[in-house]
C-alpha cells in the first residue's frame, strides 16, 4: 500500500510541477509532507537520511556571497565596461554576454548569474533600441552550458557532487570543462551566424550606450572591495578544497559568514536574508523528501535493476543510455528532479557489479545539464529568464524557444557522446 501511496504522489506532484499552475516549492513541499503522513517516510529518516542539507546550505551560502556582491554594482560596471569595448556591436555584444553569462554561472551558478545579467541585458537593449529576445535566449544557453562545467555551476551538479564524495570541485573542472569549452565554441558561432542578419544598430543609439559612465553603477566601493574579495578567496577555496581537507559547504558557509561579518554595517542581515532565494531552498528540500519516498519503497531499486538488465550491465552502453535518456528527459522536466531520482540509481549499479562509476555521473551531468537548453521548462534558470522577459514585454513562447533550444541540445549531446566514448568508454571494447 505504501509502494501505491509513494508512486500516486510522486507522479502527481511531478506532473503540477511540470505545469508551473502552482508554486513548484509549494507541490513538492506538500508532497513531501503527503510522504510523512501517508507513512512512506517518518520524519527522523527524511531529515536524517533523505534531504541533504550539504546541497541546501552551500546553496544558501552561496546566495548571500552574491546577494551581497550585487548591491556593491560590480556585476552591473562588468557588463557596462566590456559592452563599450566592443562599441555596442550586436554580434560581439551577444558573444560578450554569453561569455560573462558562461563564466558567471560556471563559478557562481547559473540561476544565480542569470538573475543578474537578465537585468543588464534588457538595459544594453534598450539604450540600443534592439530586440531583446536574442540576447535572452543565449543567456540561458550560455547559462546552461557554463554551468555544466563546475560543481556548484548548476544545481544537477552540486546534488552529484554532495553524492559522490571524491567528485570534488577540481574534479568537475577537469573532467566536464573541455567538452563544455567546445561545446560552448560551436554554439557561439552557430548563434552569432544565425543571428548575424537580424540585428542591426543605428549609430545615434550605439553612441548612447558609449556615453554611458560604468563608474556610476559601483555605488559602495567599501562594500565592493570586501564583497569582491571574499568572493574570490572563496573560490580558491573550492579549487584547493583537496588540499585544504575541508568539505565544501565549510568553504562557503565560512565565505558567507566572513562577508556578513565584513560587511554589517553596510548591509543589514536582515536584508541579505530577506533577498536569498528561499523559494529555491524549499523546493529543493520538498524534493529530497519525495524522491526519499520512492526510495523507501524500493522504486529506486527497481528502476536501478531495469537499467542494468536492458544494457546488460555493459559500463559504455549504460553510459550513453543515461546521457541521452537523462538528456531528453530534462528538457521535458526540470532537470532537478530528475537527477535527485536518478543518483541512488546509479549508487545502486555498484551492488550489481559496476566498480567504475565514474563515466556514469559524468554522463549524467552532462545529459540533465545541458538536455535544459532542450526547452523552456528544461531548467530553472530558463523559466527565470522567460519571467523577467515578459515582465519588462520582451516575452518570448515555448515554441519560440524550442526552435532555438532543441537544435542546441541535440548537438550538445552528440559532442558529449563522442567525449565520454573517447575519454572514459573506448578502453572497454
Amino acid at each position: 500500500m505504501q509502494l501505491t501511496f509513494a508512486f500516486i504522489i510522486f507522479i502527481i506532484s511531478y506532473a503540477l510541477i511540470i505545469s508551473e499552475k502552482l508554486n513548484r516549492a509549494l507541490v513538492a513541499c506538500l508532497g513531501g509532507v503527503l510522504m510523512l503522513f501517508f507513512g512512506v517516510l517518518d520524519l527522523d529518516s527524511a531529515f536524517i537520511h533523505h534531504i541533504d542539507w550539504h546541497t541546501i546550505t552551500l546553496l544558501l551560502s552561496m546566495m548571500i556571497l552574491v546577494s551581497i556582491t550585487s548591491q556593491s554594482g560590480f556585476f552591473e560596471y562588468i557588463a557596462i565596461t566590456v559592452a563599450k569595448k566592443v562599441k555596442g556591436k550586436p554580434i560581439p555584444l551577444l558573444i560578450v554576454v554569453s561569455l560573462i553569462t558562461g563564466v558567471g554561472s560556471a563559478f557562481l551558478n547559473n540561476v544565480t548569474t542569470v538573475l543578474l545579467i537578465v537585468p543588464i541585458v534588457l538595459t544594453l537593449t534598450r539604450l540600443l533600441n534592439i530586440s531583446a529576445i536574442p540576447y535572452l535566449l543565449m543567456t540561458i544557453l550560455a547559462s546552461n552550458i557554463g554551468g555544466t562545467a563546475t560543481l556548484i555551476g548548476d544545481p544537477p551538479n552540486l546534488m552529484i557532487g554532495q553524492a559522490v564524495e571524491h567528485l570534488n570541485f577540481n574534479a568537475f573542472l577537469l573532467h566536464l570543462g573541455p567538452v563544455v569549452i567546445i561545446i560552448f565554441a560551436v554554439i557561439i558561432v552557430a548563434m552569432a551566424y544565425f543571428y548575424g542578419n537580424k540585428l542591426r544598430v543605428t549609430e545615434e543609439n550605439r553612441l548612447k550606450l558609449m556615453d554611458v559612465t560604468a563608474t556610476r553603477y559601483l555605488k559602495n566601493k567599501p562594500l565592493l572591495l570586501k564583497s569582491v574579495s571574499v568572493l574570490i578567496i572563496t573560490t580558491v577555496g573550492f579549487i584547493l578544497q583537496p588540499i585544504l581537507a575541508v568539505e565544501l559547504t565549510s568553504v562557503a558557509m565560512a565565505g558567507a559568514l566572513l562577508l556578513l561579518l565584513l560587511t554589517h554595517q553596510e548591509q543589514q542581515v536582515e536584508e541579505v536574508f530577506k533577498s536569498v532565494e528561499w523559494v529555491t531552498l524549499f523546493f529543493f528540500i520538498g524534493l529530497f523528501m519525495l524522491v526519499g519516498g520512492l526510495k523507501e519503497v524500493g522504486i529506486i531499486d527497481e528502476i536501478a535493476k531495469s537499467i542494468i538488465y536492458y544494457t546488460d550491465g555493459d559500463l559504455p552502453k549504460t553510459a550513453m543510455l543515461i546521457l541521452w535518456a537523462s538528456g531528453i528527459l530534462s528538457g521535458f522536466v526540470d532537470n532537478i528532479p530528475f537527477v535527485a531520482a536518478m543518483i541512488p540509481v546509479i549508487v545502486e549499479f555498484e551492488n550489481y557489479g559496476m566498480t567504475n562509476l565514474d563515466p556514469l555521473w559524468w554522463a549524467l551531468a552532462l545529459g540533465a545539464c545541458l538536455g535544459g537548453n532542450a526547452t523552456l521548462i528544461g531548467a530553472t534558470s530558463n523559466v527565470i529568464v522567460a519571467g523577467l522577459a515578459a515582465r519588462a514585454n520582451q516575452g518570448f513562447s515555448y515554441w519560440e524557444f524550442l526552435k532555438v533550444g532543441a537544435p542546441v541540445a541535440l548537438v550538445s549531446f552528440v559532442i558529449s557522446s563522442i567525449y565520454i566514448y573517447f575519454r572514459y568508454l573506448i578502453y572497454f571494447y
